[in-house]
């Protein structure tokens, strides 16, 4: 029971860390272009963070039934494969945070929780669903597993988000031409106040949802495992059924409700360090810029949401400013930056699961659970 509810404790734990660490990606770009201050700035990032994660749940069911095989994790080793996963990334986007760098708390997430998984396996592969084929005729993103829900929209992610803030930007530079800059720039900045919004709720949409996941994912483990067998009728929410073959765990509105306001109490938080990158050093923006930028990761972040993927918030919101500075001149970029941040981007996956595979490795050797 204790170890469920550790689980649970460092699941928002991370939540709230990923509520700061990615605050960032939702209102670097409103504050780079000046149009609310930071403090507002966050405000607007924390209601909207809070209506996101309330809705859906397509990537929190992914998290908890569609990345890992508990089947194959040991007896009473559910709880603590998930800690280890949760404090590998924890460990992840605090390095990360600390030096300023807009790496993924999603990937860092899935990266732990992969190693882990593996480790608390004893090195069987069988632990981690790789790959299930979607239904013959069906589209691609309907399969399932680490290649269709992330590896391929790991890629796919960064690159629509590049492509779709080059292609807005490049059509408002088409239809703005004749327009006076002030005008211009005072239209949008109030059009950004929702374009910022938007992204905001994109943010709570995607990313409250990966713990909402964890924690069911150990409440359904405990259940099975016995753990709840006694609890008190007053603590009976606690226990979650094992979905029924071909479907995918429930998640219970009380994990969203307390997953969603420590998501918002992080977003209250804020993340300065990766607000400096992205809103002042990767590209000068202007409100238009940041209309554009948010408006096309946003747009892709829920797409995401919808089908299930949980993509990166910072890989999007980086990329769609990438585009929206390259719909310029390639020049506008500044190039050390973006080669620091890819350099993240490249580590995050690899770097988590080891983290997380060598936690479960050092919990092995200093305490072995009773089966």
């Amino acid at each position: 029971m204790f170890l469920v509810f550790t689980v649970i404790l460092v699941a928002l734990i991370f939540t709230y860390t990923n509520g700061f660490h990615d605050t960032a990606n939702a209102i670097a770009t409103v504050v780079g272009t000046k149009v609310l201050t930071p403090r507002q700035a966050i405000v607007l990032a924390t209601v909207c963070n809070l209506i996101g994660a309330m809705i859906g749940s397509a990537v929190a069911k992914t998290i908890a039934s569609g990345l890992v095989d508990s089947h194959v994790i040991p007896a009473g080793m559910e709880s603590l494969m998930l800690i280890c996963a949760l404090v590998a990334a924890v460990a992840w986007n605090l390095a990360t945070w600390y030096f300023g760098l807009p790496s993924s708390s999603s990937h860092a997430l899935i990266g732990g929780l992969m190693g882990a998984a593996f480790s608390a396996s004893h090195g069987d592969w069988q632990s981690i669903i790789w790959c299930q084929m979607p239904a013959a005729g069906a589209p691609w993103w309907t399969g399932g597993g680490i290649l269709f829900k992330v590896v391929i929209p790991m890629i796919l992610s960064p690159l629509l988000g590049l492509l779709f803030g080059y292609v807005i930007m490049g059509l408002l530079y088409l239809t703005l031409q004749k327009a006076r800059p002030r005008t211009v720039s005072q239209s949008f900045g109030f059009l950004q106040l929702f374009s910022s919004g938007y992204m905001g709720y994109a943010h709570g949409l995607n990313d409250a949802q990966k713990t909402m996941g964890i924690i069911a994912l150990a409440l359904m483990a405990a259940t099975k495992g016995g753990t709840f067998d006694a609890l008190p009728d007053w603590l009976a929410f606690l226990k979650t059924a094992e979905p029924l073959p071909g479907h995918k765990l429930e998640i219970a509105l009380w994990i969203k409700v307390i997953c969603a306001l420590t998501m918002a109490a992080g977003t209250a938080l804020g993340g300065w360090r990766i607000i400096k990158t992205l809103g002042h050093k990767l590209v000068k923006l202007q409100p238009v810029h940041g209309f554009a930028a948010e408006t096309a990761a946003a747009t892709i972040i829920c797409g995401a949401g919808a089908l299930g993927m949980p993509v990166s918030t910072t890989h999007v919101i980086t990329t769609s400013i990438m585009g929206v500075g390259a719909s310029k001149r390639w020049s506008a970029l500044k190039w050390p930056v973006v080669k620091s941040i890819l350099v993240a981007w490249v580590l995050t996956l690899p770097v988590s699961a080891v983290i997380g595979y060598g936690f479960v490795k050092l919990v092995q050797l200093l305490w072995t659970p009773a089966a």
